[in-house]
């Protein structure tokens, strides 16, 4: 009973701070608090709101423990201190680390953003062969023993032959009731993605505007993962030139110089036909910018690689436009003028880190 109430207590705890995290993850979506502390498959999320349970000390009139003779303020060691200290009036901060596992924090992030499941477009999946534990088996190895078969097994065969006394309810198994478990080869069908996030890291894109590329990369992934069972992810960042990089690189480069945006969209296409054939993979091209580019007739150019050969290759090309500055925010202009009736294309303009929610529900709001 006493575990049972425990359980209860747990489970009431944890639909409290399911729901403290939910009233503020537009908080969190917007201002990246757990970017910074996400793990393999768990993200600790800090929830200063829930205030721990603790004790609260008043005068104790019917007595207990410590309770004797001794003067108020006589100390318990028998040395008086110099009495130069001040008592605090102000209440400490309890901050509780909650972790969450990512597949929690897509289903939270799908109810607030109201996201919709995604279907994987055509025939982009392929059969993988497992190995499921789907039968019982009367021989096997010890580790695959079923525990609850083997002595349900015994405890029939002992009712059968009236060995079972309920005044001394033993039941011991012998070699004759082990039951194991068995698996069988099934054929599964198994959704691949890939993302190719591709970022113009030229002058004009500041450490601003890429912690918000950096936290909405952050939440476009974690949504994916919980769709796709495997998820690849590529980088390219641009300015004149675009070259492949690693995640941190990717977040982290600073350089100088034009803007050829046609450049990383030739690259993504290289990448994608080496290693992501179209009818097994789902692609996601997620392109980041503030909208300069380079003025001889390299929109035109991009125009025309999206229409010919991106568009048609991924579920759905995704282009943010992150406010700097010095840049003009042009880019989205044309391509809004350009791909306005075509769903595949969708553009997003991100002001500042809160325009993030509203930028994830853009891009993944279609299910695509």
């Amino acid at each position: 009973m006493q575990i049972s109430r425990i359980d209860r207590d747990l489970g009431r705890f944890r639909d409290i701070v399911r729901g403290r995290i939910k009233q503020n993850l537009r908080k969190y979506i917007s201002h990246g608090e757990m970017v910074g502390r996400k793990g393999k498959e768990l993200v600790s999320i800090p929830l200063p709101q829930i205030e721990i349970p603790h004790f609260k000390f008043g005068k104790n009139e019917q007595g207990g423990v410590g309770f004797g003779e001794g003067a108020e303020g006589q100390p318990v060691d028998g040395e008086a201190g110099d009495g130069s200290g001040q008592a605090g009036d102000a209440a400490g901060a309890h901050v509780l680390e909650v972790e969450l596992t990512l597949e929690e924090l897509a289903k939270l992030l799908g109810e607030e953003l109201e996201l919709p499941r995604i279907e994987p477009r055509g025939s982009r999946q392929i059969e993988s062969i497992k190995a499921r534990y789907s039968g019982i088996s009367t021989v096997g190895p010890m580790g695959l023993r079923h525990f609850k078969r083997t002595y349900k097994q015994a405890l029939r065969r002992m009712l059968i032959t009236d060995l079972y006394d309920p005044n001394d309810p033993m039941v011991v198994p012998i070699r004759a009731d082990h039951r194991y478990k068995s698996w069988n080869r099934v054929e599964e069908p198994t959704s691949n993605a890939v993302i190719v996030y591709m970022m113009d890291v030229s002058g004009s894109m500041g450490e601003e505007q890429k912690e918000i590329v950096r936290t909405e990369a952050f939440w476009i992934d974690t949504w994916l993962q919980s769709q796709y069972k495997n998820l690849d992810t590529r980088f390219i960042i641009h300015d004149a030139v675009a070259r492949e990089v690693d995640r941190h690189t990717f977040f982290h480069t600073r350089e100088s110089g034009g803007t050829k945006i046609s450049s990383a969209y030739r690259l993504c296409l290289d990448l994608l036909a080496e290693h992501y054939p179209v009818e097994q993979w789902n692609i996601y091209p997620f392109h980041f910018s503030d909208g300069d580019n380079w003025g001889g007739g390299d929109t035109d150019l991009c125009m025309e690689m999206l229409e010919g050969n991106l568009l048609n290759l991924s579920n759905m090309f995704c282009y943010g436009q992150v406010t700097s500055t010095y840049g003009s925010g042009q880019f989205k202009r044309d391509l809004d003028a350009k791909f306005d009736a075509d769903e595949r294309l969708v553009t997003s303009q991100i002001d500042t880190k809160d325009d993030i929610p509203e930028s994830i529900r853009e891009f993944l709001g279609k299910g695509k």
